[in-house]
């Protein structure tokens, strides 16, 4: 005779087995979720400070070139510079219209800048300056001959070419962390002859501003890269290594991040440590361990009194169950072994014929199944609308639109309050185009004017009881799938026809193939027929086979959604009770 072994501590084994894997899964997929929120929140903050720094090198990359547009714009400066004359002539020219137009913009600038011009007429005076060598200290300019950069190599390559208005290192630039925007100065008389070159010089760091976006003494690395000088780096914080970018990121040391400035050829390039983004990682690791741990021994605690509990339970089961032996099922099971299982078994195949006649009546059944199918084709509506809604409630509170959030949730609010009805599957056909309304105020916060919206329902059927959201998967379904330009209109509307209620939801959208429509029609798809095949199958549970959906569309011309409805309200079925 087999041993006894009740049924519950029988389960208890796979039970810790059980409780013992989930919780490596969990504490796994924790410590993963973890280190990737740890990653992602780092190169978050990484990406933002780039974004800064792009934003601030293109706006004063802007300035420095609105400086030099200024003074190749100018004709009183082109004049000035092409001035001859006595030495005290020349010398008011200077302080009447070079020097202060050189200086004004000198002075609006918010860093420090060199402005150099270099002119071809000898007989202007020159002005010096600070040394070149040193590191820009104080906004300054430099009126210099040309024959200073006659013999440099940036120089003739560029006087002979055709570019101008570029960004260059040139000189000490590179040793001492610049940057030089370079421009051709023509005369005005053929706007072909050059009469000097501007430089404009700032200082890199000045450019990329605040730094501490980008902890550099923790290993990440920041560089501005040229790449119409092959990759050429221009500047660096940082020490990521001297092997080449390539190198570095098939290595896997290290997560490279770029961002484009917009219209140049310069690309800001961060080299973040793999260290950087996982450290903290056996802290995370220990505790999670210990909460695995904790977990499993209350689990291991809980299930013994459980098993306990529920075999003197199980005892008290069987018995009750052997009282109905009287009965004659149809049914038969049985199960192997020697436990509480096998006894219900036996006292179930006694009983289940009564059972089976008590409840299985085949009017009970079909009523039943009616009403359940058509409960939970009601019960997919609402959250399908819910997730997108709060999917753009979502999206608007990540772009900081406080006020359009507030719209979208008081919007939202209220259509619930219509949807929900009491609890009744009736409306009025009133109250139905209200909800839709509700509707379409909460997309006016998403798309303002972009759409129109008419309707046109007749007064002696407004009164009249309809099943709850007919109309508003069909609205929504237009501004998933039918809408393919910069606005949209929709026209709902509502008359007596073929003795019942015919409405309509018509839009100019992009329409749609006779291959679509029967698709949408017979089963839903991934495109839009999920509300569709919904509404046609509750409409035809509730009200029968002769009402429901049918579509008329042309592809590219818009959509015709015809909803057939019992006229009369004693058409309706009865709700059931409870």
């Amino acid at each position: 005779m087999k041993k006894y072994i009740p049924y519950t501590y029988k389960m208890l084994v796979p039970y810790l087995l059980l409780v013992l894997i989930t919780d490596i899964i969990i504490g796994y997929i924790s410590y993963s979720m973890l280190i990737q929120s740890r990653t992602e929140m780092a190169e978050t903050n990484i990406r933002t400070g780039m974004e800064q720094a792009r934003d601030n090198i293109r706006y004063q990359m802007d300035e420095i070139q609105r400086m030099s547009d200024t003074l190749f714009g100018s004709l009183s400066f082109q004049r000035a510079l092409q001035a001859k004359g006595e030495p005290y002539q020349i010398y008011l020219v200077m302080l009447d219209e070079i020097v202060p137009q050189i200086t004004a913009p000198l002075k609006l600038f918010g860093n420090d800048i060199r402005l150099m011009l270099y002119t071809m007429n000898e007989d202007l005076n020159l002005v010096p300056g600070d040394d070149l060598a040193e590191p820009i200290d104080g906004s300054d300019y430099y009126i210099l001959p040309l024959a200073e950069i006659a013999n440099q190599e940036w120089y003739r390559r560029y006087k002979d070419s055709e570019l101008d208005n570029i960004w260059l290192q040139i000189d000490t630039d590179r040793e001492l962390g610049n940057i030089s925007h370079i421009r051709k100065l023509v005369s005005y008389s053929d706007y072909k002859t050059v009469i000097g070159y501007v430089r404009i010089t700032a200082s890199l760091d000045d450019l990329f501003g605040n730094f501490a976006a980008f902890p550099v003494e923790e290993g990440v690395t920041l560089r501005l890269i040229d790449n119409a000088a092959g990759g050429a780096a221009l500047y660096q914080r940082g020490d990521a290594g001297s092997g080449p970018r390539e190198e570095r990121r098939e290595s896997g040391t290290y997560l490279t991040l770029r961002e484009q400035i917009p219209g140049t050829d310069f690309v800001i390039e961060t080299l973040v440590p793999r260290a950087y983004l996982t450290k903290d990682t056996a802290r995370l690791q220990r505790s999670i361990l210990a909460v695995c741990a904790l977990s499993f021994a209350g689990m291991s605690l809980i299930g013994s009194m459980v098993a306990r509990l529920s075999g003197r339970r199980m005892a008290r089961i069987v018995r009750l169950v052997r009282s109905f032996q009287e009965g004659n099922f149809q049914k038969r099971i049985s199960f192997p072994g020697n436990d509480e299982f096998v006894h219900i078994a036996e006292a179930f195949n006694v009983m289940a014929g009564n059972i089976q006649e008590l409840i299985n009546s085949v009017y009970v059944q079909g009523l039943q199944r009616k009403h359940a199918e058509l409960e939970a084709l009601q019960a997919q509506i609402n959250p399908h609308f819910l997730f997108n809604t709060l999917s753009t409630i979502s999206s608007l509170a990540n772009l900081g639109e406080t006020r359009k959030v507030t719209d979208m949730v008081q919007g939202l609010s209220r259509f619930y309050r219509l949807t929900l009805n009491q609890g009744k599957v009736f409306t009025t056909l009133e109250h139905e185009v209200m909800q839709v309304e509700t509707y379409l105020d909460i997309q006016r916060v998403k798309y303002a004017d972009g759409f129109k919206v008419y309707v046109d329902i007749a007064e002696d059927i407004r009164h009249v009881p309809v099943m709850k959201l007919i109309l508003q998967p069909f609205v929504e379904n237009v501004f998933k799938h039918a809408w393919f330009g910069e606005s949209i209109a929709i026209r709902i509307t509502g008359r007596r026809s073929k003795g019942g209620i015919e409405l309509k939801v018509i839009d100019n959208g992009i329409g749609m193939t006779p291959e679509t429509v029967k698709e949408l029609l017979a089963a839903p798809s991934k495109t839009g027929g999920y509300g569709i095949k919904n509404v046609d199958e509750r409409i035809k549970l509730r009200y029968g086979e002769g009402y429901g959906i049918s579509i008329f569309s042309f592809y590219g011309a818009g959509t015709t959604v015809s909803i057939f409805l019992p006229a009369e309200e004693a058409a309706l079925i009865q709700e059931p009770a409870g």
